[in-house]
């Protein structure tokens, strides 16, 4: 949390300053990819605690995605679960004395909105090449360029609102935290960490339920 001295303060690359924030978004994706290799390297039919961890969320993930999506949610289920692990692993991580969440940062959190919302078209314009702009035109002919820009201007603030959403939340509980350790005993603080955790989970989940109920839309037919 971000009462305690953090353990990376940034560094320098050359004439670049790395920033804490960046420096803890390139932990937390040296995190996942190190899991990721070990648990490929060592799997057994018998699986061990950490097998057992990652198994439970893939698995629990992947069947929402279905849930949600269908069985073709399987098609973007590489980018909904890479999204939903980093953001959930770096919502938590300041939970550790001396470390930073990444998320909440309001760069981190429009950069995974940013590959949310080209995903989103991207998977659209691939799905239904020219005719994707159906989707901005609305059923009544005579009202589609007025619906066009406002549904334009709906699309565009997509990533607005997911970035603002998880980043409000993160830096709120941070906030909350520190100033509830500086005014009351050490236990209050504690159910208060309890809290964050859960409501890291929460803005993870909605995150991706919003991935896939945007992609969902672009690559349905248009009406």
């Amino acid at each position: 949390m971000k009462e305690a001295p953090l353990f990376i303060h940034g560094f320098t690359l050359g004439s670049w300053h790395v920033p804490p924030f960046v420096a803890y978004t390139w932990l937390v994706m040296a995190i996942l990819i190190v899991i990721a290799f070990m648990v490929r390297g060592s799997l057994k039919p018998v699986p061990g605690k950490l097998q057992n961890i990652v198994e439970a969320f893939v698995g629990g993930l992947r069947d929402f995605t279905t849930t949600t999506m269908g069985p073709k949610g399987m098609d973007y289920f590489p980018l909904i679960a890479t999204a939903g692990a980093f953001i959930l692993l770096a919502n938590i991580m300041d939970v550790v004395p001396g470390f930073e969440s990444p998320t909440d940062n309001i760069n981190t959190t429009l950069a995974c909105a940013i590959v949310v919302f080209v995903s989103t078209h991207f998977v659209g314009i691939r799905k239904h090449g020219f005719h994707y702009i159906k989707h901005f035109l609305g059923p009544v002919a005579w009202l589609a360029p007025a619906m066009f820009f406002i549904e334009l201007i709906g699309h565009l603030a997509r990533p607005i609102s997911l970035s603002l959403r998880l980043f409000g939340n993160i830096k709120g509980e941070d906030l909350v935290v520190a100033v509830l350790l500086l005014l009351v005993p050490l236990a209050v603080p504690s159910i208060m960490v309890g809290l964050q955790v859960f409501t890291s989970f929460v803005q993870a989940f909605v995150f991706i339920l919003l991935t896939m109920l945007y992609i969902s839309g672009a690559v349905e037919e248009a009406h």
